[in-house]
């Protein structure tokens, strides 16, 4: 049969516009569920950050490809897991740093934020700018991140002498979540997510 000199019948063409409308409609539909799972998948995994990213670019697009490009960074990355020896060393540093708190805390909290950039810089994490350390920390470590960007926050106004005692302690108390939540090994599957 050759197509080429057949004719189609108004309700063929109807019936097959009817067929294509349907797969087109299907298609959307699974497009948009998809993209709907993506973007909560993503929600849940990044928290704060993804309404952070968000509001950055401008869009839920834009922002989950910086999101995106965010593992595919920190998955070319060499980060590792604390040895015992290193994990102690650092929470005698941290304890350290905790009991300056009550006589220097200016100096105190300054320290703390100095220890944890050595300790991500130990954990295998590029000593770039603030943001770019976050964005990079926020992969394996969604949860702490509002915590130390307010931290941070907190410890750039000192040089301006800026911040309150009360705003030292809270830096304090954020800076041990972050803290705590560094120092813990981290689990295959959150290598994996990571990677």
């Amino acid at each position: 049969m050759n197509f080429m000199n057949y004719q189609f019948t108004p309700t063929q063409l109807i019936v097959a516009g009817v067929v294509l409308l349907v797969v087109v409609i299907i298609a959307i539909a699974a497009y948009m569920e998809h993209s709907k799972k993506k973007t909560l998948a993503l929600r849940n995994r990044f928290g704060s950050e993804y309404d952070r990213a968000v509001l950055s670019q401008g869009s839920s697009d834009a922002a989950e490809a910086r999101l995106a490009d965010r593992e595919a960074r920190v998955g070319t990355l060499k980060l590792r897991d604390l040895g015992a020896i290193e994990r102690e060393r650092f929470c005698t540093e941290w304890f350290t740093v905790q009991s300056r708190f009550v006589d220097h805390p200016k100096s105190a909290v300054t320290e703390a934020d100095d220890l944890i950039n050595a300790l991500l810089e130990a954990r295998g994490y590029p000593m770039a700018g603030f943001e770019q350390r976050a964005a990079d920390v926020s992969v394996g470590y969604p949860l702490v991140m509002e915590d130390y960007r307010q931290a941070h926050a907190i410890a750039v106004r000192l040089g301006k002498a800026e911040a309150t005692t009360e705003e030292l302690r809270t830096a304090m108390i954020k800076y041990r979540t972050v803290f705590d939540g560094l120092i813990q090994a981290q689990k295959p599957a959150e290598h994996k997510s990571a990677a």
